[in-house]
């Protein structure tokens, strides 16, 4: 499904960007936008529900073990009770919905902006060599990798799959070719034919796992040349991979270092990713009683996933998204936090607000965030 969604959605609208501005920083900006839009009312959804159960919770819990001692000896009722508390303030579960449909989208969109034209595709074979008195016993079974789009012009990208014939299973001694082509079975060698520089696409080819096991050729040869397991890999340059925009030097880098140098543009995008996310957290809080454990969260959360990308580095056009689609999310926060609750919950932040502890200066006034009426 993701596969499908990237190919006949997400690819398409790119190409209509990049056709009306030539710039594949820019038309992963508006992609994102148009994805975030998209989505707005199942975001939206989940952002009100969260915005609802927070204020709800502390008495859904009151009420719920009130319910529960009080027809303790009586299931069906304490059942009947407890739904009519659900519909009274919503199910905690309801804004879990929205993000179970978008999952997919977003899903398909972070895969594209990690291929092709953003990024070197990888194509990765995982071999077993057996001694060649075993492999005559060994049925031949074909091997084809998923499917990736790669883009060979701006404008032109094509459905690449690699194929071994008879399998990832080889006897020592053997040899077999990977075959790159197009689902219609084309090889992907007479599509570059009548690309201009299509020999900037021409795959290169490395024994990542076993050198002693396999040897691979410029072609995509693979020879066995022992027992034991090996990983051969193929990749196919991206054509935007090293393509820069604004202050980033290319949209494929990965990594804050390379080569002992400091990758600064991969700095500023995860540092604008964490201040982005921060944002929108404290935007989620506007209006709210105080809750310690919540800012406590609120304040290590980003810092946690943004370290993460210490550990787990990504491509600089996926933080460039992330970075836009987070803004996004924040300002939709911020829209969100200003709209209307309904009745009963504004009942209770109305009491729950003026329960907040009363802080008075050194003057013995009342400051000015002191609710009114109290000294």
């Amino acid at each position: 499904m993701i596969g499908y969604i990237s190919d006949n959605l997400l690819l398409p609208i790119l190409d209509f960007f990049y056709g009306l501005v030539p710039s594949y920083g820019l038309a992963i900006i508006a992609l994102t936008v148009v994805i975030r839009l998209a989505l707005f009312p199942l975001s939206a959804g989940s952002i009100r529900n969260a915005r609802r159960m927070r204020i709800a919770q502390p008495a859904m819990q009151k009420r719920q073990a009130e319910i529960k001692a009080k027809y303790a000896n009586n299931p069906q009722k304490q059942q009947e009770e407890l739904g009519q508390l659900m519909k009274e303030f919503g199910s905690p579960l309801a804004g879990c919905l929205p993000l179970l449909v978008q999952m997919p989208i977003l899903f398909a969109l972070f895969a594209t902006l990690r291929g092709s034209p953003f990024a070197d595709v990888p194509y990765t074979l995982n071999l077993k060599v057996l001694p060649a008195e075993q492999i005559a016993a060994v049925e031949p079974k074909p091997f084809n990798s998923p499917s990736h789009s790669i883009f060979v012009t701006e404008t032109t990208h094509v459905p690449v799959i690699a194929t071994l014939e008879g399998g990832t299973k080889l006897g020592v001694g053997d040899s077999a070719q990977v075959k790159l082509h197009t689902k219609q079975g084309d090889s992907f060698a007479s599509v570059l034919q009548g690309i201009d520089h299509g020999d900037a696409f021409a795959p290169t080819w490395t024994v990542t796992k076993g050198d002693g096991v396999v040897r691979v050729d410029a072609d995509g040869t693979i020879t066995a040349l022992g027992t034991g397991d090996a990983t051969v890999e193929g990749k196919i340059p991206g054509l935007a991979a090293r393509s820069g925009f604004l202050f980033i030097k290319a949209l494929g880098q990965v990594g804050f270092m390379t080569d002992g140098a400091v990758n600064w543009d991969i700095a500023i995008l995860v540092a604008g990713f964490g201040a982005s996310l921060f944002a929108s957290q404290i935007l989620s809080g506007m209006g709210m009683p105080p809750n310690p454990q919540q800012s406590t969260a609120n304040k290590i959360t980003p810092v946690m996933i943004t370290g993460m990308f210490l550990f787990f580095p990504l491509p600089a056009g996926v933080l460039l998204y992330m970075v836009v689609a987070n803004i996004f999310q924040a300002l939709q926060t911020f829209l969100l936090s200003r709209e209307a609750l309904p009745d009963n919950l504004q009942a209770i932040l109305d009491q729950q607000l003026a329960q907040q502890p009363v802080t008075v200066s050194a003057s013995g006034g009342r400051l000015p965030f002191e609710p009114k009426g109290k000294k």
